[in-house]
């Protein structure tokens, strides 16, 4: 491989995670919102619960829609006006009192936001060859961890200043506007036809074609459906966590809102080490990976639940190791839609899967907000998310029983 190429190659991906580096300011800055919003609208968790469902039902939506069409259409293009899109959108919640107003703006949100992952994933795969393919996944992965330690430190930051939940969908998107931006300048969707054999035509497939294609493949549906039960556990440590560290008053020990932080954090550090772990310890099985990441997230979930929210070391070590194993995973789960469907198929496979995936979270979000409003306790969340990493493990490894096709 000559070293022009394998610096262009390395600017391809670098680019595309330094523009998903800044898109979960416009999503994941809802959870720190979540306390202000409520007590400012007058409205209930449950409430709550429902506007964060209505963003991850039209992010899944996009998904089936996006995913598909990544393997058509320009992922520059695609990744780029999702993301001006999404900064529109939470600029105008920020301006809004009515809940029913910001259900259907955070719904829309869902869908932009979604015009990212598969487009960027799809550009990923075709400059990256199957022999590193697990590295560059690892690699993206750990820049949408890195995303949610952004948005997170800059949520802290700004609570921490004393702004009240409307700055939080103002001020952090400022970024994701640069770095979608710079995306729209540098990113290339595949090299010229001259250039490598990496390039992977698309072939004369349709829409319906193509994932008829992915709904027949049993392994991978499995896959999905484990997929599934990691995001609802996944987006329940993300979206949950600021609130149960936060308190009745966290104004007195602020302390609190640095044990959030680590949860991001150990996602990030969980992505890429996932990633080489399962080319290392796992010899490649991405199964067994998966399979081990879920079962010690499940162990770690229960010890949150049976620890002291005051034991701030205790807190944030769980709240570390927490989002290391609950999103570690998501770094082999990738790389499963083209090994099981093919690299043609590659958006359309992980678009259909992480649909999958938000329509699971979507539901679990009113359930989890439920659960705090009839026991009074925001803890009793940790129980529900440790018996879904447990389904998450079985069904991934159920995967190993099915025959192909």
């Amino acid at each position: 491989m000559d070293r022009k190429f394998r610096v262009q190659q390395w600017k391809m991906l670098l680019i595309t995670m330094f523009c998903y580096l800044f898109f979960y300011t416009g999503r994941h800055n809802f959870g720190w919102a979540a306390k202000g919003m409520a007590s400012d609208l007058s409205i209930p968790y449950t409430t709550i619960g429902w506007i964060s469902f209505a963003m991850l039902i039209g992010y899944s939506i996009g998904q089936l829609i996006n995913g598909n069409l990544a393997d058509k259409l320009s992922a520059r293009i695609m990744v780029t006006t999702g993301a001006y899109l999404s900064i529109i959108t939470n600029i105008a919640i920020s301006y809004s009192s009515s809940p029913t107003i910001i259900m259907l703006l955070w719904a829309l949100n869902g869908y932009f936001q979604s015009m990212a992952w598969a487009p960027g994933a799809k550009l990923i795969n075709n400059w990256w060859s199957e022999e590193e393919r697990g590295k560059a996944f690892g690699f993206y992965t750990m820049a949408a961890g890195l995303s949610s330690v952004v948005t997170y430190l800059l949520s802290i930051i700004l609570l921490q200043q004393g702004y009240e939940w409307r700055m939080l969908f103002r001020l952090p998107v400022l970024l994701l506007l640069v770095s979608a931006t710079a995306f729209m300048i540098i990113a290339r969707d595949k090299p010229e036809k001259t250039s490598r054999k990496v390039i992977r035509e698309d072939g004369d497939l349709t829409w319906v074609e193509r994932y008829g294609k992915v709904l027949s493949n049993k392994k991978f549906m499995i896959a999905t459906l484990a997929f599934g039960f990691e995001s609802m556990a996944r987006y329940g440590l993300i979206f949950w966590v600021p609130v149960h560290y936060l308190g009745g008053n966290w104004k007195e020990n602020p302390r609190n809102l640095w044990v959030t932080f680590l949860l991001p954090v150990g996602m990030a550090a969980g992505a890429l080490t996932f990633g080489m772990l399962s080319d290392s310890v796992f010899k490649k099985d991405r199964i067994k990976a998966i399979a081990f990441g879920m079962l010690v997230s499940a162990l770690i979930a229960g010890l949150v639940y049976i620890s002291p929210v005051h034991n701030l070391f205790l807190g944030g070590t769980l709240m570390l190791l927490a989002g290391f194993f609950v999103y570690g995973p998501q770094a082999c789960f990738w790389p499963l839609s083209p090994d099981l469907l093919g690299s043609n198929l590659t958006g359309t496979g992980i678009g259909f899967m992480n649909m999958t995936g938000y329509m699971f979270a979507a539901f679990g979000e009113p359930i989890l907000g439920f659960a705090i409003d009839i026991t009074g306790s925001t803890n009793s969340i940790f129980i529900i998310i440790s018996i879904l990493c447990i389904l998450s493990s079985i069904s991934v490894w159920a995967v190993r029983f099915v025959k192909k096709g």
